[in-house]
């Protein structure tokens, strides 16, 4: 037997998915999780597998989010929510933290036009006196899939081609096609919306649902909004193509120009909230990242302002080498069950472990502005001083002690251990809902860009009636309209 006759090479593969080892993978949709929610299993090695390849593509630009902008201010309090929230920086009205921000593209690479219609991202550091807390979102509210399973596959079907090097929406609409959950969030990248004037007239979603706990212990789910004071504003085609080719850097120009003459950004801070205990009163999973939470039965509630008054002193010190991380919480905040975010968690710190090496915490720009103290120290780029002599933990030579309980969120967890997907789908009505609340000039145009990716000729039928079918799906209209200018009879 040849021992290299399979070795690695495209010309071997199996028919069926494996693992790097080999092994059979039965299923490459789903997280094992407990349940068909969550948490993850850190017992996925499958998955761990996939993000940690995953991340480690790219060296040493970010792999997603490589173009962006930072800007430094600060976050004020301006409504009490001590009620919902233990969360010292949260304690009152008037109090003020310390943040950075960082507005990015999310597909495209350092050097790419900030014109291109893409997502944004928009992501929040707070410097708080119980450490660090990072809201890492986007300028949409929902994501194009559910599982973070998936997330490795939905970034390389947007990324450029791996043969030709060129970006073609034939493969995001192959890839889309198997998640017709994408659709809500096609309802925002294929909206106006999808390229921004710039960054100050952005808005911000931290997409998932955290949880917020009080000092009795309730917890609350909580979504994040950040709304620009200056209102939303974005470009349509003609423009984006005029002031893309004129300057490329205008989003990042804009900021700072506008900092710099003291035209300061601010935008007000909302939360929704939900009760755990209400959640199957919708006929969505409140934490499916493909989804909204209606406003007027879940009303937006206004909690503060963030302030960008100060432009970085050094891009690579304050842009390149920023890391934000989900995993970042504060007592009173605390994750969900959200598959999305439950990868992410994992996702983030190892790949800022890979890009900036295992001490990028120590970095200003990341590290704490409160007093903290751990034995994570030595390895690659460590230039923290320290004099101890005792690097364990417990110690009668050390009197540092374990700082005081604080509550986090105690539902209890059942289930079984399985790869799942969630119970409540419902893909098309808040896609729909969104195009029915649009002038019709705006719809034409979100039907125009459909018309346009859609009729790509390496787009198969079979992908281009399956598409017609979601846009049916999510209104009548919309698919037959689709279906009209592409010369087909729309089906569902």
């Amino acid at each position: 037997m040849d021992p290299y006759r399979h070795r690695p090479s495209s010309a071997h593969n199996s028919p069926f998915w494996t693992t790097n080892a080999g092994s059979p993978v039965y299923n490459n949709d789903s997280a094992l999780t407990v349940g068909s929610r969550g948490p993850i299993l850190l017992e996925d090695y499958h998955f761990v597998e996939k993000i940690a390849n995953f991340t480690r593509e790219r060296i040493p630009e970010r792999i997603v989010h490589a173009r962006g902008a930072s800007a430094k201010g600060f976050f004020e309090v301006t409504h009490d929510v001590s009620h919902l929230t233990c969360a010292d920086f949260l304690r009152a009205p008037g109090v003020q933290t310390p943040v950075i921000v960082r507005f990015s593209t999310v597909i495209h690479e350092r050097g790419s036009p900030e014109t291109i219609r893409d997502p944004r991202g928009f992501a929040v550091k707070f410097y708080t006196r119980e450490g660090n807390f990072d809201i890492v979102g986007n300028n949409f509210p929902v994501f194009f899939i559910r599982d973070a399973m998936k997330f490795p596959d939905v970034i390389h079907a947007f990324k450029p081609n791996p043969k030709s090097n060129i970006q073609e929406y034939w493969r995001v609409l192959d890839f889309l096609s198997h998640h017709p959950e994408s659709l809500h969030t096609f309802a925002w990248l294929f909206d106006d919306v999808g390229v921004p004037i710039n960054y100050r007239h952005m808005e911000g979603f931290g997409v998932h649902a955290f949880t917020l706990i009080n000092k009795a212990g309730k917890v609350h789910y909580v979504k994040f909004h950040w709304k620009p004071t200056c209102g939303v504003k974005s470009m349509l085609e003609d423009e984006a193509i005029r002031v893309g080719g004129a300057n490329h850097s205008h989003a990042t120009q804009d900021l700072y120009e506008s900092i710099a003459a003291g035209n300061f950004p601010e935008w007000k801070l909302f939360i929704q909230i939900m009760d755990p205990e209400h959640e199957d009163r919708f006929d969505f999973d409140p934490l499916d990242t493909t989804k909204i939470w209606p406003e007027d039965i879940l009303p937006l509630i206004p909690v503060g302002r963030l302030v960008l008054n100060k432009n970085i002193d050094n891009f690579f010190n304050e842009n390149e080498m920023l890391a934000f991380n989900p995993a970042h919480v504060v007592p009173g905040i605390y994750y969900s069950d959200d598959k999305m975010l439950q990868g992410r968690l994992f996702a983030y710190s190892d790949t800022h472990r890979y890009r900036l090496g295992p001490n990028y915490l120590q970095l200003p720009v990341n590290a704490p502005k409160c007093p903290h103290h751990n034995n994570h120290f030595d390895g690659s780029m460590n230039f923290m001083h320290r004099d101890e002599e005792v690097n364990y933990f417990p110690s009668r030579h050390d009197p540092v002690r374990h700082a005081e309980r604080f509550p986090i969120n105690s539902a209890i967890i059942h289930g079984r251990r399985d790869r799942k997907v969630l119970e409540k789908e419902n893909n098309f009505k808040q896609a729909g809902d969104r195009y029915r609340s649009w002038a019709p000039d705006r719809q034409d145009r979100f039907v125009r860009r459909w018309v346009e990716v859609l009729s790509d000729p390496k787009v198969t039928h079979e992908v281009r009636s399956i598409w017609i079918s979601y846009l049916t799906q999510s209104d009548r209209s919309l698919g037959q309209k689709v279906a009209t200018r592409l010369n087909l009879r729309p089906s569902i």
